[in-house]
């Protein structure tokens, strides 16, 4: 398990990650959320002990990371692929990591088969696509065999079979009863894979929560309905208070009116419907609704928004 308490970070006059607390529990895949520049990297370091907090504390089933006589034994990481010499073989790689380690040569052929680069453990890294290099390093993540794995960004490089694979490892990893904790920025991925949610902003923990709770707690509820008249339905729910967003196929889009309401609007008015359907929040969702006031980097909003709405306002017309 992975515990921090009050667990700050500050470098100069900035806070890069402010007094957050939190637990990552062995058997579960946790998730690891936030905006660029919200503190995920800076934590998942301190962690290793690369970098030492400012104050508070962070342990490895109860202990300090730092001074580990085998490391690689009790946490295994990728936080940079391409953190590898371009000059060496992954085998080569690989097996320094053993040597270093404590680890027998045995394992380092057990891992590689394990990630899919057996075909090419003798050719030089510095060859290697961005989808090959986060195979070599998942490879030296799991090299020690060990209880805790940190993943940044995992799938980067990934083709559609590689995503896949990796995210049966990583529910496979934490079915073993390891602890496992994933930074990604792909929310469809993490829906996919993750059990619970660590969400930080600005430094700040906004969410410490199993994934279905946070897609309730933040998700507006929405309906997507087509009609015989869309353009007299959004007419009629506008009327009733509802609020309607008309997509370029001319599906209404509609919130603060639920499904019940709509139909019996319907039928009250005399509209012919072809579709009524409740939609289902997104993880995606939820995040943006929990971390818009956290992003530091946002482009300037344009009028593509509105544009689309015009089109599709044409499109009824």
């Amino acid at each position: 398990m992975i515990e921090a308490t009050a667990l700050t970070k500050r470098y100069g006059d900035k806070t890069a990650v402010d007094g957050i607390d939190f637990q990552v529990r062995p058997g579960l895949v946790t998730g690891f959320l936030g905006p660029n520049g919200a503190g995920k990297s800076t934590t998942m370091r301190m962690i290793l002990g690369l970098d030492l907090p400012t104050a508070g504390s962070v342990t490895v089933d109860g202990r300090d990371y730092r001074g580990k006589v085998w490391p690689l034994r009790d946490v295994g990481a990728l936080l940079d692929a391409r953190a590898v010499h371009p000059g060496r073989s992954a085998y080569n790689h690989l097996h320094s990591l053993a040597a270093a380690n404590g680890i027998g040569r045995g394992r380092v052929d057990e891992v590689l088969e394990e990630v899919g680069l057996t075909s090419v453990a003798h050719k030089r890294v510095g060859g290697f696509s961005l989808g090959m290099a986060q195979r070599l390093g998942i490879a030296g993540a799991l090299l020690g065999d060990p209880g805790t794995l940190l993943f940044d960004e995992p799938v980067n490089g990934l083709d559609p079979d590689g995503i896949l694979w990796i995210r049966t490892l990583m529910r496979s990893l934490a079915a073993e009863g390891r602890t496992v904790l994933v930074s990604s920025h792909l929310m469809s991925e993490m829906a996919l894979t993750a059990d619970h949610l660590l969400v930080i902003g600005r430094g700040r923990l906004l969410a410490d929560t199993p994934l279905s709770e946070l897609i309730a707690r933040h998700s507006a509820e929405r309906v997507e309905v087509r009609a015989a008249d869309p353009r007299r339905l959004t007419s009629d729910l506008r009327a009733a208070g509802a609020k309607v967003t008309i997509e370029p196929d001319g599906t209404l889009a509609v919130s603060g009116l639920g499904s019940v309401g709509i139909g019996e609007l319907a039928a009250a008015r005399g509209h012919v419907l072809h579709q009524l359907h409740d939609v289902t929040a997104s993880l995606e969702e939820a995040y943006f609704r929990l971390t818009g006031e956290s992003v530091e980097y946002r482009v300037p909003a344009s009028a593509a928004a509105a544009l689309v709405e015009a089109e599709a306002e044409a499109v009824l017309a």
